[in-house]
């Protein structure tokens, strides 16, 4: 072979190589290409994020605005950016003290966490509510439904807000934090959530208060299922989204951002929408709490590379609860005491 004849052999195989890589290279600079586990379907698993300033409603005075524009998103985001950057500067020593009988609610905690600056964006849209369906973006209880829960039930039996643990939230005692899942809400702070997947199984971890739901994929529901906090959850795959339909949570899981009864289900849709971004969507069915069906939307966003969740410990020092009901029995004692003296 001359060696003309060998420059253009080696030049066609140079030439097949890189026709052959270039799908490969295309595909890795395509946003939209999703990996896919070992037996084909979307690959979820990594940590993700949910936080987000869009609230769960949408301010009233927004009546049926869907989104905002990008100018009104950007002065939104900036603003938290600029709470978020305040909150790091020296305290002015000239301040005046907080009013007497003040109430602290989560000001010390915030202090310590990041500000959500983002607003949810879906499909170009900054939304003015994580709500889409009804349109007001709006819960659609009927009449007196925040109050048609088991809380709300006791309450009306003459149950006292301070009468035993149970009345009080699951968050306060450590059970659960309600807003995490199912069905997912944007949290304030540590919104963060770890994906693991089989075959036959979908795992989601949420760092507070670093529970997980095991979830079977493909599986038919289990007759005399009891209820339990996070509900009886199975799975399907619809092409390339994930569905997952649960029923049967425990009472005591409603909470202060969606409120349940014992018919309360939940329908919720994964779908990878690009390896850094999932598309969430659910859909709340529960005729005691509310006239229909209401859907909110919102986005995971991959975590950067490195960044993992860490256990979350909510009973570490948590001396509120007993507090509490301590309080509530001293004051008891003192008004029984001052009814026997006089």
């Amino acid at each position: 072979m001359t060696s003309s004849n060998t420059q253009k052999r080696f030049g066609h195989l140079a030439l097949i190589t890189l026709l052959t890589a270039l799908p490969i290279v295309l595909k890795a600079q395509d946003s939209n290409y999703i990996s896919r586990t070992e037996h084909g379907f979307p690959n979820f698993q990594g940590y993700w994020n949910n936080a987000s300033q869009t609230p769960i409603e949408r301010p009233t005075s927004l009546g049926d605005k869907r989104s905002y524009t990008f100018e009104e998103a950007s002065a939104l985001e900036s603003s938290a950016q600029q709470s978020d950057s305040d909150k790091a500067a020296p305290l002015q020593p000239d301040r005046t003290a907080p009013a007497d009988g003040g109430v602290i609610m989560f000001q010390a905690d915030e202090n310590f966490a990041n500000t959500r600056i983002n607003i949810t964006q879906i499909n170009g849209e900054y939304r003015t509510s994580l709500i889409v369906e009804p349109a007001d973006g709006r819960y659609p209880y009927v009449e007196n439904g925040a109050n048609k829960d088991v809380f709300g039930e006791w309450r009306a039996a003459g149950l006292g807000a301070y009468d035993g643990p149970e009345i009080r939230s699951q968050m306060e005692r450590c059970l659960h934090v309600g807003s995490q899942m199912p069905p997912m809400m944007a949290w304030t702070y540590n919104a963060n959530y770890q994906i693991v997947q089989t075959e036959d199984y979908f795992m989601l971890m949420s760092e507070m208060a670093h529970d997980a739901r095991i979830i079977p994929i493909g599986t038919e529901r289990q007759k005399n299922e009891f209820a339990k906090w996070f509900g009886n959850s199975i799975a399907h795959w619809e092409e390339d989204t994930l569905v997952v339909h649960t029923t049967g949570f425990h009472p005591q899981q409603s909470n202060f951002f969606m409120k349940s009864s014992d018919q309360f289900e939940v329908t919720e849709y994964f779908e990878l929408i690009s390896d850094g971004e999932i598309y969430y969507r659910y859909t709340v069915k529960d005729p005691v709490i509310y006239t229909q069906p209401l859907t909110l939307e919102m986005q995971l966003l991959r975590k950067s590379d490195g960044e993992q969740i860490y256990e979350f410990a909510c009973h570490e020092g948590n001396y509120s609860l007993p507090s509490i009901l301590a309080g509530a029995r001293r004051a008891e004692a003192d008004a029984q005491a001052a009814q026997e003296n006089n």
